[in-house]
């Protein structure tokens, strides 16, 4: 989170605040027991100017199992630029079944506060390969997130996304809602839903710690669309 916080008003968002926690909770109910892991929904803050990040992710959905790495900077004030790899497989021994990805994002969060709402937005690209096929792709989503005194957090993520596979095309809605809720010093549960047209809402939960000033490991798990999933990671911020 960019520490350079503007000093305006900060904007009431107790009552947001309020209606997440009702909508988190009773999402939370169906659960079995990603953004910053562990979430998908982002935040609407960005790495302090020059800050780096580096992001790890090892994950399963259902039989698919993979990981992702993320390398991350600030190169200006309130903007962040991402580049990240992944590979996945069905856990067969098929090379025709792997995937593979790379990934471009940048994040601009001009209205950041300590306290209060902060509103941004972030591009991304992809394209993934899979044997001799290939599936391009990019989204933009609007970044929303209010901070309570108390720790807590909602983020919200609207967008659209657009992709490309063998001249197929389709472009969907997007949305993402996340909470953050401290539970003892340095553990954070978080809990969030998100989706996008045409389907059902994926629901997940899962625990933050920081180990030392800057590096954080994350696990979540969660179902959604007849499939469940997990992952585990770390962050590192310097």
């Amino acid at each position: 989170m960019n520490q350079q916080i503007l000093n305006s008003k900060k904007p009431p968002c107790k009552l947001a605040m309020l209606a997440g926690t009702v909508a988190m909770l009773s999402l939370s109910l169906t659960l079995p027991a990603h953004a910053e892991g562990p979430m998908n929904t982002d935040d609407a803050g960005t790495l302090d100017k020059g800050g780096m990040k580096i992001e790890a992710i090892l994950g399963k959905d259902d039989q698919e199992k993979g990981g992702e790495l993320l390398f991350g900077f600030s190169p200006l004030e309130n903007m962040e630029m991402e580049i990240g790899f992944s590979r996945t497989n069905d856990g067969s021994t098929n090379p025709d079944n792997e995937s593979n990805g790379i990934a471009f994002g940048a994040k601009w969060v001009p209205y950041q506060n300590v306290t209060g709402w902060s509103f941004g937005a972030r591009f991304d690209y992809a394209r993934y390969t899979t044997g001799e096929y290939a599936k391009h792709g990019y989204a933009l989503t609007g970044l929303a997130s209010c901070r309570l005194e108390n720790g807590q957090v909602l983020h919200i993520n609207p967008g659209v996304a657009h992709s490309r596979t063998q001249g197929v095309h389709e472009t969907v809605g997007t949305w993402g809602i996340g909470y953050e809720f401290p539970l003892v010093e340095k553990l954070q549960l978080t809990v969030e839903t998100y989706g996008e047209e045409h389907s059902r809402p994926d629901k997940a939960v899962g625990l933050r710690y920081e180990v030392f000033d800057g590096f954080k490991i994350s696990a979540a798990a969660g179902q959604g669309n007849e499939h469940n999933f997990g992952q585990a990671g770390f962050a590192w911020e310097f």
